[in-house]
């Protein structure tokens, strides 16, 4: 792959519990006698197949691949949503789909109004002082970043990161049309907005997977002498399939698409290893862990070519479904923990996990014992080996193209279809690709678990749906 690029972004912008649904995360680890620096890598529409270590073949991720080596892998990790905007928003608050402030890209009433294009639509958006994983460790002394893409703003124009915990913000945002894209011409260094050199006018100077990379490296470089919380969010490997090179795959005997699509995860990956890189140079890798995820599972419209590149690398493996849907195709991530000193190495663990298990986690990882409101868990004993999380409910809630639910709780699957009162059931060690509805045969276990769809949804002026 070409580095040069990698080298360009910073150089172009210059300086620029808990109850199983809800409870009061008091998470505090003896397990840790200092707090580590906290850096969570996050991809967009990336699936779990198309990296290295979970079985891609086709595309090379060798940095991320390495991780996985000297970590811990997850093969049971979820979103908090099959979409942008409500995933993001569990990550940063722990809330789960049927609590949370975001629970689709766009708003049936209430949030603000704006345009995407010439179209008028409403988003949702952080509730002012609503807690974050980043405003609850600045209060513990933390140093914290976001460096990409935040979409959790909508169209409010004082929902923005500095605005929610974060010292630094470097990236753009929904209601900001010309941060957007992968050569954007304008990002943003907190508030303020900067032009990117060589990108006005259609302009493809530097590639927004490098800026995200450079800025992320000189964060860490900045702050190596205090703990900080990172979050580093790629746009890629989001459509359009752009990239400033193939790299190794031009070559191949693919279409334009694919090739586009692998050279955007190799970038991606170049950009984890830069990262890797970088802790190890400032002597921080043995106090850093590392994550490294997706929102939700592949996406596979609007264009049938679109569906053709991420059936081309199995994105989704033996999973049904994709992005926007609640199928396990839609929502299992990848998920990758890397703490040298403290995760051994080459781990596997199939604990079923979500993104609102950040918030307690990274209290956990801190040692720090804090009331904040979560439905999340803290993983910490999973992480450093010492212990695995009893069996609890995990929901989801989505609105495209209309109200449909789904829930974990061990084996068991439980999905109420886009528009329909019926129940489906699968029991996912026997049937993981959800192709058996069971639902007749365990009527039982259907009547507990659809109470379950009832309870854990909240009201909201946003989505107002009526049960």
């Amino acid at each position: 792959m070409n580095r040069r690029t990698l080298l360009a972004g910073t150089a172009a912008l210059g300086t620029v519990t808990l109850g199983l649904s809800e409870g009061v995360a008091h998470a505090a680890s003896k397990a840790v006698s200092r707090a580590p620096n906290i850096i969570y890598i996050i991809a967009d529409d990336l699936g779990v197949y198309d990296l290295g270590c979970y079985g891609q073949t086709r595309i090379r991720t060798p940095h991320i691949d390495r991780m996985a080596a000297q970590g811990m892998k997850f093969t049971q990790a979820y979103g908090g949503a099959p979409i942008c905007s409500p995933s993001r928003c569990a990550l940063m608050t722990g809330r789960h789909m049927g609590h949370a402030s975001i629970r689709d890209n766009f708003a049936l009433a209430g949030g603000v109004v704006g345009y995407k294009g010439k179209e008028q639509i409403r988003r949702a958006n952080l509730f002012d002082q609503e807690p974050t994983v980043a405003s609850v460790l600045k209060k513990q002394g933390y140093v914290t970043g976001l460096v990409g893409k935040w979409h959790l703003d909508g169209y409010d124009p004082d929902a923005i990161p500095t605005r929610h915990g974060f010292d630094e913000f470097h990236g753009w945002l929904t209601q900001t049309e010309k941060t957007q894209g992968y050569f954007p011409e304008k990002w943003y260094d907190g508030t303020t907005l900067q032009d990117v050199a060589g990108n006005a006018g259609g302009g493809r100077a530097v590639y927004e997977t490098d800026i995200v990379t450079g800025q992320s490296c000189d964060f860490i470089r900045r702050h190596r002498q205090k703990p900080f919380f990172l979050t580093v969010a790629y746009n890629a490997p989001h459509s359009p399939h752009i990239t400033p090179a193939e790299g190794d795959y031009a070559g191949e005997p693919w279409g334009a698409r694919e090739k586009a699509y692998a050279a955007m995860i190799e970038f991606l990956d170049a950009g984890v290893g830069s990262i890797l890189q970088t802790l190890e140079a400032s002597g921080l890798d043995n106090d850093t862990i590392v994550f490294v995820s997706s929102d939700h599972g592949p996406r596979s419209e609007p264009t049938a070519e679109q569906t053709e590149v991420v059936t081309f690398f199995n994105s989704h493996g033996p999973l049904r479904g994709y992005k926007r849907e609640l199928y396990e195709g839609g929502i299992r991530v990848p998920l990758i923990a890397r703490w040298p000193s403290r995760i051994a190495a080459g781990t596997t663990n199939g604990t079923p996990v979500y993104h609102p298990d950040l918030l307690p986690t990274v209290l956990g990882l801190a040692g720090r014992s804090v009331p904040v409101v979560t439905d999340g868990r803290d993983l910490t004993p999973v992480l450093l080996g010492q212990g695995e999380l009893p069996e609890r409910l995990l929901y989801w809630e989505t609105y495209e193209p209309s109200f449909w639910q789904a829930a974990r709780l061990g084996k068991w699957k439980i999905v109420r279809p886009v528009g329909s009162s019926r129940l489906e059931l699968y029991d996912l060690t026997a049937d993981p690709g959800e192709k058996r509805d069971v639902a007749t045969r365990y009527p039982e276990i259907v009547r507990e678990l659809s109470g379950r769809l009832v309870s854990e949804h909240r009201p909201s002026r946003e989505y107002p749906i009526a049960l």
